[in-house]
């Protein structure tokens, strides 16, 4: 490969036209010629640049809406031939094919597009760019003699290295520009095989491709020693922790976001819940290393995180914060309390007055603005690594639904006790297996009193749940993500005074439990659904 290449001639076609016109000032500047298409050459123009059109070099019109207009021998083979081949050069020169020497092309905004609610296959099909990845690929294959282009954040680069070498790139740029542009068009293509893929019902196709842009690198993973990256899903429309908007506070790391995220998906799934006099509540929680320590649902933002937080204040400190609803002023005071603090606090908006109070009690308190709360979108599919492989399953989206729920023991629930237990087994479903929820009413809310999770034996948990509800147990309900093996994690709940016990029944000794809850005059609930999170 040749290490220095002059450019003398470059071909833009752009959709994105951020920085478009001092890029190609600057390329005017040292003498390029350029050519280009439709809109780009339209905008060049009126800038003032001079612009050799497309159809001019091919000599054929753009047609089909604009379907076809690089598609070209005197365009591909610009970019393919190889000045080094005499072949090549002398056929060049037979057929009036002048070399390209800089290709800077950005593609249709497909993923852009079909991010959009209520988008139609038309309109996504006409977002599929033809012309576009194939002038990447046939410059990004020539990078011995070409300069390929991508995207606007390139632009400084290319103009450094054009001054710093005399109107020159060297092969290290080409080679490094190139390998970015086959990752865009690798990229692009993944979006469109998958968006078309979903029309089928297949569940898991049998080749899964991900489209993933990293977005920023981390300080570290979950240790110093490991490194990390943020990568984004451009297609995605739920709201999420990788799109939020941080507002103030040092940058997050690994941990942060998975924390972030866990507190998020929790407070997203509690907005269901409703109130005595119907209408959703406010609903609120803490996560310390993904596990919700405190969760809430009240009449208004500051009363279910005070409740939240009043999970366990202990865990509660240095840990993650999030609540359904925006954060206003008294919201923010509760936050600000002294005896707290937060590494991340999460909301759709905040009020300026609690953005204020909250960024002036904590200098790097990471505050995260989600925008209006979008649950769910087309995407149900949750993967997870493991050594050579991936993991791949429908996201456990499945709420609590008490209709289908059988009683199977102690007195019938009344309205308030399965309001409580729908939100508890929210909560439950955010919990580590094995996983043991006590709640109840308190003042107004609905919380959790204690939690026990992620240990090795149900009955352990239960009473881990016992030790963190303390006197707050006795009149609860307790929610569990799988059924009971024995009854002695279910005694050890009613001796702390347990009311109601919520499972999802399966096990050989379900009778056990049945008959103990019985004979305690306990409420005993069977939902069906497990909910195991490792």
């Amino acid at each position: 490969m040749s290490e220095l290449v002059r450019v003398t001639r470059a071909l833009l076609s752009v959709s994105d036209k951020s920085d478009l016109v001092p890029f190609a000032r600057a390329l005017v500047e040292r003498g390029v010629v350029l050519i280009s298409t439709g809109g780009t050459a339209k905008a060049l123009a009126d800038a003032g640049l001079p612009v050799t059109p497309i159809d001019a070099v091919t000599g054929f019109p753009e047609m089909l809406d604009g379907r076809v207009k690089t598609l070209h021998p005197a365009i591909h083979g610009g970019l393919l031939g190889l000045r080094s081949n005499p072949e090549h050069v002398e056929t060049m020169r037979e057929h009036g094919i002048v070399p390209i020497d800089l290709v800077c092309v950005n593609l249709y905004p497909f993923e852009r597009t079909i991010a959009r609610e209520g988008v139609t296959d038309a309109e996504a099909i006409e977002q599929i760019d033809i012309g576009g990845p194939s002038m990447i690929r046939s410059g990004a294959k020539n990078h011995a003699s070409v300069v390929v282009v991508t995207s606007p954040d390139q632009y400084d680069r290319v103009v450094s290295e054009l001054g710093a070498h005399d109107g020159c790139t060297t092969g290290r740029l080409r080679e490094n520009l190139a390998a970015a542009a086959f990752s865009r068009t690798s990229q692009y293509d993944a979006a469109i095989a998958t968006h078309l893929g979903e029309r089928d019902a297949v569940a898991f196709p049998p080749v899964l491709t991900m489209r993933l842009v990293k977005q920023e690198e981390l300080r570290y993973g979950e240790n110093p020693h490991q490194r990390a990256a943020l990568y984004v899903d451009p297609t995605l429309r739920e709201t999420s922790i990788a799109t939020a908007k941080q507002l103030h506070g040092k940058q997050l790391g690994y941990n942060n976001i998975l924390d972030a995220a866990a507190a998020l998906d929790l407070v997203v799934s509690l907005r269901g819940i409703e109130g005595p006099g119907g209408g959703s509540l406010a609903g609120a929680c803490v996560v310390k290393h993904t596990n919700p320590c405190g969760a809430a649902v009240g009449a208004s933002a500051v009363d279910a995180i005070d409740a939240a937080i009043a999970g366990d204040p202990l865990a509660a400190y240095g840990g993650i914060l999030a609540c359904n609803r925006a954060i206003d002023g008294a919201a923010a005071e509760r936050i600000t309390r002294d005896g707290t603090f937060f590494e991340v606090v999460i909301a759709p908006s905040y009020a300026e007055d609690g953005a204020a109070l909250i960024a002036k009690r904590w200098a790097n308190v990471r505050m995260l603005e989600t925008g209006a709360i979008r649950a769910g979108g087309s995407k149900r599919i949750e993967l997870r690594s493991i050594a050579g492989g991936m993991l791949a399953q429908d996201r456990d989206t499945q709420l609590g639904s008490v209709s289908s729920w059988t009683h199977a023991a102690g007195p019938r629930a009344d309205a308030q006790t399965l309001a409580l237990a729908t939100m508890l087994e929210i909560v439950c479903r955010s919990l580590s297996s094995n996983a043991i929820v006590i709640g109840g009413v308190d003042g107004g809310t609905m919380r959790l009193f204690g939690a026990g999770a992620g240990q090795m034996d149900r009955v352990a948990s239960c009473r881990l749940a016992v030790e963190k509800a303390g006197a707050m147990a006795k009149g609860g309900v307790a929610v569990s993500d799988a059924f009971f093996p024995f009854a002695d994690g279910p005694a050890a709940l009613i001796d702390a005074g347990v009311r109601t016990i919520v499972h999802t029944g399966g096990s050989k000794r379900d009778q056990e439990t049945f008959d103990l809850c019985e004979k305690r005059g306990v409420t005993c609930l069977v939902t069906g659904v497990r909910h195991f999170r490792h």
